[in-house]
């Protein structure tokens, strides 16, 4: 493997890259004869254009980690804004989108200078905030992006079946094995396995886990026969596993095991710059999934989702933003919200809209009429912005609504209707 650890940046880059260089024009001679070669010739260049695929990967990924911790002491504007542009610019790999806030910045420095190791990471911070996101930013810009990523979730598996979950089994190992079954490590060797909920696992099963990492080898279940695994650890947790150590709930070795690199996750309330950022990018995200134009946000809503305080950080948001997008076409307001979240004032006026008076302004005179008048008012009210946003067209409309044109007729006709006094409108709120 070529080394430039030892060596200047610079340089040792130049002559690294000019000898991959001079291999690859090897590899690729010898691929202008492969109509003459045999097949056990052709599964040689195979296997040496893989490893000079992986020695690529892994010098481009090694160049970058010391060009970061090289600018380190050297690297005066701390500031947030500087910070975030610093990262990109090093080609740092991140799916989705972040902010300028201090914490979050600082774990993503951690998270990039710890990826190109094979050192142990334990990832900490509320439900919803991102970890698994974060194992997979460490996974993406380390010497392994290119092998398995596993995710394991410790609180979803039964105890009795966590054995076989991680480490497999072989036929006939308990009742219902029928075949050979590979587990979580031997899927995860060479690439990474995240081990979410961690602080779930039960203490026999922390025992089994601390063997595997101490000795890199897992046995299946029913088998004496061990196997080598090469798997970087990744653990997330929402819990305090020190004070789980204290309580005798979680080992102290296997905390101090996983927890080699540790980085926390603020929550979204401590990091709120970031909530317009995300607002347009799961708006973005929301509309390509439903296959629409991205909803457009009153200012009374947008004014709710930025002051919110997200319980459920991240996801919760990711939540609304697809129920918001899905719920209400082209422009999105309060009503469209969960109910549980709602502000009060608009329930209420919703609550008395739909079932204090029916079409014709007095008293429903019971619950199913209630319902029926509410259904008719709000289905009336649709038809109207509708048209009133294509300029009365009927067939846009109902391509919008993805709905048959001559069905659409219907429910104008039925509510009384007319598309043509819709035309040649332009904004404003409907008629």
């Amino acid at each position: 493997m070529i080394q430039i650890l030892d060596q200047p940046v610079h340089g040792g880059s130049a002559i690294s890259y000019a000898g991959l260089i001079e291999k690859i024009e090897i590899l690729r001679s010898t691929l202008r004869r492969t109509a003459s070669l045999e097949r056990p010739e052709i599964e040689k260049l195979l296997r040496q254009s893989n490893g000079l695929r992986d020695e690529v990967l892994q010098l481009s990924h090694k160049e970058r980690f010391v060009t970061a911790a090289a600018a380190e002491p050297t690297r005066v504007d701390r500031s947030p804004g500087h910070r975030r542009q610093a990262l990109l610019a090093r080609s740092f790999v991140f799916e989705g989108t972040f902010g300028d806030n201090p914490k979050l910045l600082e774990a993503l420095e951690i998270a990039e200078k710890a990826a190109p190791t094979d050192l142990p990471v334990l990832i900490d911070g509320e439900s919803g905030t991102g970890k698994e996101l974060m194992a997979k930013v460490i996974h993406a810009n380390g010497a392994r992006a290119d092998k398995p990523f596993i995710s394991v979730n410790c609180w979803a598996i039964p105890e009795n079946l966590l054995e076989s979950e991680l480490f497999g089994h072989i036929k006939g190992a308990f009742t219902g094995a029928s075949s050979d079954r590979k587990g979580k490590f031997e899927s995860a060797h060479k690439g990474t396995i995240f081990l979410d909920e961690i602080g779930e696992l039960p203490l026999a099963g922390q025992v089994k886990l601390l063997r595997v990492l101490e000795s890199r080898e897992i046995q299946r279940v029913g088998s004496d026969q061990t196997i080598a695994v090469d798997a970087r650890i990744v653990a997330a947790t929402n819990k305090n596993l020190r004070r789980l150590s204290e309580e005798g709930k979680f080992r102290e070795d296997l905390f101090y095991r996983l927890g080699v690199i540790h980085v926390t996750l603020p929550s979204l309330r401590e990091r709120k710059d970031e909530i317009p950022l995300l607002l347009e990018y799961f708006g973005d995200e929301a509309a390509e999934a439903l296959k629409r134009r991205p909803a457009i946000l009153t200012s009374r809503l947008r004014e709710f989702l930025l002051s919110y305080s997200y319980p459920g950080n991240i996801r919760e948001l990711r939540n609304v933003i697809y129920r918001i997008s899905c719920l209400a076409g082209d422009k999105a307001d309060l009503e469209h919200l969960p109910a549980d979240i709602r502000p009060a004032s608009v329930a209420s006026t919703a609550h008395h809209s739909a079932v204090g008076e029916d079409a014709h302004g007095s008293s429903p005179s019971s619950l199913g009429d209630a319902k029926r008048a509410a259904s008719d008012e709000a289905e009336r009210a649709f038809l109207e912005r509708g048209l009133h946003e294509v300029g009365g067209t009927v067939a846009e409309l109902a391509r919008r609504c993805d709905m048959n044109r001559s069905h659409l007729q219907v429910l104008l006709k039925k509510h009384g209707i007319r598309s043509k006094d819709f035309r040649n409108q332009t904004g404003g709120s409907p008629p």
